[in-house]
């Protein structure tokens, strides 16, 4: 499965200043390390985010998102966002900013 190439330097673009930054081809698409940890990624034409476990639910209620299910199997903390969304500058950068805080907050790997 291929990515979305311009959704991933728009990501790229935007955390470009953030420390120790990598990326890594996984999942069929690409993901974004901070310090070792996933904070978001491009699947397919969606935003793939992490964020805390506990705000998924609050999260799923927002437009165009829904629970990664890769397997089968939901993955609570794990976000895609619809690329409906992600045609506005402020949404794609808010969804960033949540799983930028998120990777920033775990202890280094």
């Amino acid at each position: 499965m291929a990515y979305d190439k311009p959704l991933a330097e728009r990501i790229r673009k935007a955390i470009a200043k953030q420390p120790k930054l990598t990326e890594r081809e996984m999942f069929g698409g690409i993901g974004f390390m901070l310090r070792g940890n996933m904070a978001c990624g491009v699947i397919g034409d969606e935003l793939m985010v992490r964020i805390a476990k506990q705000e998924t639910e609050a999260a799923l209620e927002e437009p165009g998102a829904r629970i990664f299910d890769f397997s089968g199997r939901p993955s609570p903390g794990w976000i895609l966002v619809n690329q409906s969304v992600l045609t506005k500058p402020a949404e794609l950068r808010a969804w960033i900013k949540r799983g930028v805080e998120y990777a920033l907050s775990l202890p280094a790997k």
